[in-house]
């Protein structure tokens, strides 16, 4: 069956000419936004209640942009003035980059890893003396906690934002080719808010294992999958996709 329209679970690309820009202007498809879930953040006295005070570490692990923003969120609402001694361990250059928006780049302590949380151990290891704080969301891929208990660093996890399913009874009688998921929470998102939710005609594309495992668990038929060597994004592999579709 031909694509016409698609769906993403993620906000709208604030670039001009984004992949998806490309996508819809080549393959002539149509392409809407939609985040499944987002980011609501925890205030002041929830996270004095997980017994952290800010005031007690001296190096900060910044797993994404979310990390980075609802730490500086919550140390201006308990009025802690992070000091300029702080450590900054940030898992992607994207995300020591965006750090920029609430400290001089060049005056800080910034260790950065090459991608995956994994790729950070070196950096842990050299500085295995400090305190660290781990501000994250309600749900925290295993290899983290892994990772640092093996090494056997002094550090404290804060929950300091959730992952809240969005309200999406508005799309209830709408219609889309495709479907495209970037994490199980966006599975888990479809299923909430339709619970009787019949996939028939439409194409599921999913980025990455575990949002494959959670489709697959929900009995959910999987027709794109990225990233693989041939396709090692989703634009590609939607693209991929829909021109062969769109021959027959």
């Amino acid at each position: 069956m031909k694509v016409k329209t698609i769906l993403v679970s993620q906000p709208e690309p604030k670039m001009e000419n984004s992949p998806y820009a490309r996508l819809i202007d080549k393959e002539k498809v149509k392409v809407d936004f939609r985040p499944f879930i987002h980011v609501e953040g925890v205030d002041a006295k929830e996270v004095r209640q997980q017994k952290i005070d800010l005031k007690n570490y001296t190096a900060i692990i910044l797993t994404s942009r979310n990390a980075v923003n609802h730490y500086f969120r919550l140390a201006e609402e308990m009025r802690f003035k992070v000091p300029d001694t702080m450590k900054y361990f940030c898992q992607s250059e994207a995300v020591a980059y965006y750090l920029q928006k609430y400290v001089v780049y060049r005056k800080r302590k910034i260790y950065v890893g090459k991608m995956n949380f994994i790729d950070m151990v070196p950096m842990f290891k050299k500085y295995k003396g400090e305190t660290f704080l781990l501000p994250s969301s309600d749900s925290l891929k295993p290899v983290v906690p892994e990772t640092l208990d093996k090494l056997g660093v002094n550090w404290t996890r804060g929950i300091f934002y959730r992952t809240v399913i969005s309200d999406l009874s508005d799309l209830r009688d709408v219609y889309y080719d495709i479907l495209v998921f970037f994490s199980p929470s966006g599975i888990e998102s479809l299923l909430k808010n339709f619970p009787d939710f019949e996939q028939n005609d439409t194409r599921i594309a999913v980025f990455g294992n575990s949002t494959v495992t959670a489709a697959t668990d929900a009995g959910l038929r999987i027709d794109i999958k990225a990233p693989t060597p041939d396709t090692p994004s989703m634009t590609m592999a939607l693209r991929k996709y829909i021109t062969e579709a769109n021959k027959k």
